[in-house]
């Protein structure tokens, strides 16, 4: 038996074939999200300050440009995002709100990319800026912020269990400990991947180990 990549099953003509794996593959993570139920909803949008009521029996068009802004980031946190791009997310916001996503962003673990005017809500939120003008870049505020940062403990909790969209929960397999034959057969897999000039991918790598990571 021999194992080909992803790109080298490409090339030899098994495009179709990929493109069927490629579409399972994203099924099955679009299974894994919280159940679109109304309890679910209305929890998430009173997370952002949405009244149950409001949330669910309230048309876009009659809400106010506040409760708007409200539900477009609740629309956007739902699956629980890595990154989150906002833009002029401060826009129709009363102070309250306003304190409330500062607060929401600072306790984020994700990434944010943010476009905004309101000078105040950034420098609460950004400890260092880059002014750049005139071909000079200036950097005020806290420039050791990072050095701090990276100080302080983070504790990761794996994940055991996941619920899919119907409700149904799965448990989440433990990432693989290779035998010593395992890494011997990888290694030789690896070697020979060189030798024909190519290189294995983390995919490669991934089902080559048996795929750990996936649901039982």
């Amino acid at each position: 038996a021999q194992w080909l990549g992803g790109a080298r099953l490409w090339r030899l003509g098994f495009t179709k074939m990929i493109k069927a794996m490629d579409a399972r593959c994203l099924a099955r993570e679009g299974m894994y999200k919280r159940p679109l139920t109304t309890s679910n909803v209305e929890k998430h949008c009173g997370n952002v300050g949405l009244e149950a009521e409001v949330a669910t029996h309230t048309r876009m068009g009659a809400l106010s440009g506040g409760e708007k802004v409200k539900v477009v980031l609740a629309a956007c946190t739902w699956n629980q995002p890595h990154i989150i791009v906002l833009d002029e997310p401060t826009n129709y916001l009363d102070r309250d709100a306003l304190g409330a996503l500062a607060g929401a962003i600072k306790v984020y673990e994700g990434g944010i990319l943010m476009v905004t005017h309101n000078d105040s809500f950034c420098n609460a939120l950004c400890p260092e800026s880059w002014v750049v003008g005139g071909g000079v870049c200036e950097i005020r505020g806290d420039v050791s912020w990072m050095a701090e940062a990276m100080k302080e403990k983070i504790d990761f909790v794996a994940v055991d269990t996941m619920v899919d969209a119907a409700g149904n929960t799965t448990k989440v397999k433990g990432k693989k400990t290779l035998s010593r034959k395992e890494k011997r057969a990888l290694e030789k897999r690896r070697k020979a991947a060189a030798a024909r000039g190519e290189v294995l991918s983390d995919d490669d790598e991934f089902w080559a180990t048996g795929g750990a990571g996936g649901p039982v």
